[in-house]
């Protein structure tokens, strides 16, 4: 594993720190097709637990870096990325939630995603987030809370815990590890009305048998996220596991 220095994860024009692919990666993830898998889940909201499923859609595609949306035709200054389609569907009581988070994430695991959005809906109204990576990162915010309302947030390119899925998927040895700053998933931060910003982290990779767990804990935010996934290629999501406080008791989404 590496350890990563705070801000060392910024994307260069001429990176010197290479990567090596797995042999099968491009027959596994340029074969024309997506990875779909669906869990079913307990999910954490209001001090409680509710079932529901969740489905990850995972696809390779072309990106134009300028515009940052997914390229109609082929060209040379478009980005390969791996995006990442995170959906989950549960109720509290009555009210029905849907989630949704995409991140799209270059094949070269050092350097950030280029684009993330996440979006919830229920029956209270909407709530909508996007990051684009410019010169920095630049998040607009909306809302129908008061206090979550409407803005604009520009952060330091610090790393953030929605590209950690796919790089996962990528190159797990190059999983950034040790004491870090990390910018907490657009689900938790904004569901959770936290603020938008890099947090103190400590991360590690941890292997067992035939999986290996990722563990990223905040201390701040009083929250820990273990991802497993298998240990050998296309290193597939098993399950998750986020534990946070919610209404003053410790529960778990899994």
């Amino acid at each position: 594993t590496n350890t990563t220095p705070k801000k060392e994860r910024l994307e260069t024009e001429n990176t010197t720190i290479k990567f090596k692919k797995h042999p099968d990666f491009n027959k596994y993830w340029y074969a024309g097709k997506a990875e779909i898998t669906s869990y079913k889940i307990s999910q954490v909201r209001y001090g409680e637990i509710y079932e529901g499923t969740a489905v990850n859609i995972f696809v390779t595609e072309d990106f134009l870096p300028e515009k940052q949306v997914k390229a109609d035709y082929q060209n040379d200054k478009n980005v390969p990325i791996l995006k990442l389609n995170s959906t989950k569907k549960f109720t509290t009581g009555i009210y029905p939630y849907s989630l949704m988070t995409s991140t799209f994430s270059p094949i070269d695991v050092h350097k950030n995603a280029i684009k993330i959005s996440f979006s919830s809906q229920e029956w209270c109204g909407n709530t909508f987030v996007q990051l684009n990576n410019r010169d920095d990162y630049e998040i607009q915010f909306y809302s129908y809370f008061e206090s979550n309302t409407d803005r604009n947030i520009n952060l330091e390119k610090y790393i953030l815990e929605n590209e950690i899925w796919n790089q996962l998927r990528i190159s797990p040895e190059n999983l950034p590890t040790g004491k870090l700053q990390i910018i907490p998933s657009f689900e938790y931060l904004g569901l959770n009305h936290k603020k938008f910003q890099a947090y103190e982290a400590m991360a590690k990779l941890i292997t067992q048998d035939s999986v290996m767990i990722y563990e990223i804990n905040y201390p701040k935010l009083q929250r820990t996220l273990k991802i497993t996934a298998t240990k050998s290629f296309p290193y597939t999501i098993e399950s998750w596991e986020e534990i946070i406080i919610s209404r003053g008791k410790q529960l778990t989404t899994n």
